[in-house]
């Protein structure tokens, strides 16, 4: 289920050449842990297999694309290349590298596997919210919302085969930090990911509409680890999805405006606004309110050490912080509330905004993520991005607040708070 690969196929078989599949190991990536690190691999052990059944040669390339591809490149006599996509900086750096660096006779061809429809056809401008991107994507979804083609075994085998991989020398080549422990609940790989989208299917779509805001309730899809790490695609999942539209329209499109709106949204914003991780990436009125406002009494100070341990004086925060911990990923609502608390209990905006995306780039598994970034997690809730301006208030400015007793109308708080007790 993967454009970039069907397309990569697809040049072979017209040229009637082998077909190889690189990855390039990098040591270390943004707050990446072994617990990421580890999903990922494991990911990737299975892809190898697959690959070998298909007749195609997997290849893992322990360093940075621009220095072990080109050079690869070269010795297997590669005639074209054709890569994925990923709207954040580090990965567009990435490519940019590797054109420098090919032979000029080597064409190189980019596919946006990540969306449905790809970043650039959506839109050539960065989106103000939802509301302005939604029919621009659903005026594009009948061409490219289509089953996928299925991967043949490929006819045209390589002269050498590909060199084993030691997995384990992959693990020990890692410069990242190993105290964050792999998790239980997620078993890495597409054959897994894909069990989960049927339990889902089968079991948490039809409370999906009513019930994704309480914490208590599992209604989530909780798919974001194998999208992330593209072990599932999202594809795959609204055409799943989408046959259960019959008896549940409200769930199946509350989970299309989730997967395929807001998520194509923040791809937008990280491929149109270079600084989205960044306090300057949102609009100016909320700048503006953030700044006249930074000054603010803050009603509690923490630092990040105290945040990190979920040790503040809010129970509920504390609890979504080791849900977050223990299990790598925190329940979408609760997101909201972690990060505006975080802008609640800093020095400043910028200070909130760095704490709360080291926090998600280190413990979720869907860190280092356009979601992550501009999603509810970190600009949406702390800058107000694709938001709109609300009542004024201390600290907050006009950036919508939320606060406790808000979330007990919403839902049991105490039940919520007794699961994840320190």
């Amino acid at each position: 289920d993967n454009w970039a690969f069907l397309y990569a196929q697809r040049l072979a078989l017209k040229q009637e050449l082998p077909l190889h599949v690189c990855f390039c190991l990098v040591p270390k990536f943004l707050d990446a842990t072994i617990r990421h690190y580890s999903f990922m691999l494991r990911g990737l052990q299975e892809v190898a297999e697959e690959c070998a059944e298909l007749n195609i040669p997997f290849h893992l390339l322990l360093g940075y694309a621009k220095d072990v591809l080109p050079a690869f490149v070269v010795e297997h006599g590669v005639g074209g290349l054709v890569t994925d996509f990923c709207p954040l900086r580090l990965p567009r750096q990435w490519v940019e590298d590797v054109k420098e660096q090919l032979p000029e006779d080597v064409p190189f061809a980019q596919v946006d596997a990540h969306n449905i429809v790809p970043c650039w056809v959506t839109s050539p401008k960065q989106e103000y919210s939802a509301r302005t991107i939604r029919a621009k994507i659903h005026a594009q979804l009948p061409e490219f919302l289509t089953e996928f083609p299925p991967v043949i075994r490929h006819p045209y085998s390589p002269s050498s085969p590909a060199e084993p991989i030691a997995w384990e020398a992959c693990y020990s080549s890692l410069q990242v930090d190993r105290s964050v422990k792999e998790v239980e609940w997620a078993t890495p790989g597409t054959a897994a990911g894909l069990a989960v989208l049927r339990s889902f299917l089968t079991e948490r779509l039809k409370s999906f509409s009513s019930h994704r805001n309480d914490p208590n309730k599992a209604a989530l899809s909780n798919l974001s680890p194998w999208f992330h790490f593209g072990q599932v695609s999202t594809q795959r999942a609204i055409l799943e999805v989408q046959k259960h539209r019959g008896k549940y329209k409200e769930s199946v499109d509350a989970f299309v405006e989730e997967a395929v709106v807001r998520r194509e949204l923040a791809d937008n914003f990280c491929y149109y606004n270079e600084n989205y991780d960044s306090v300057q990436g949102a609009y100016d009125w909320a700048q503006t309110t953030l700044k006249l406002h930074a000054k603010d009494k803050r009603p509690f100070l923490y630092e990040l050490q105290e945040l990190e341990q979920g040790t503040t004086h809010d129970p509920l925060w504390n609890a979504a912080q080791l849900q977050m911990v223990l299990e790598g990923k925190m329940h979408g609502f609760l997101r909201m509330y972690w990060a505006k608390k975080i802008l609640e209990w800093t020095r400043s905006p910028e200070e909130a905004l760095r704490f709360a995306i080291y926090l998600n780039d280190r413990y979720e598994l869907d860190g280092r993520d356009p979601n992550g970034y501009v999603g509810k997690r970190c600009l949406w809730s702390i800058c107000g991005v694709h938001d709109q301006g609300w009542a004024e208030r201390a600290v907050f400015g006009k950036i919508r607040y939320m606060n406790y007793a808000g979330c007990k109308r919403k839902f049991d708080v105490g039940q919520f708070e007794r699961r994840y007790a320190p």
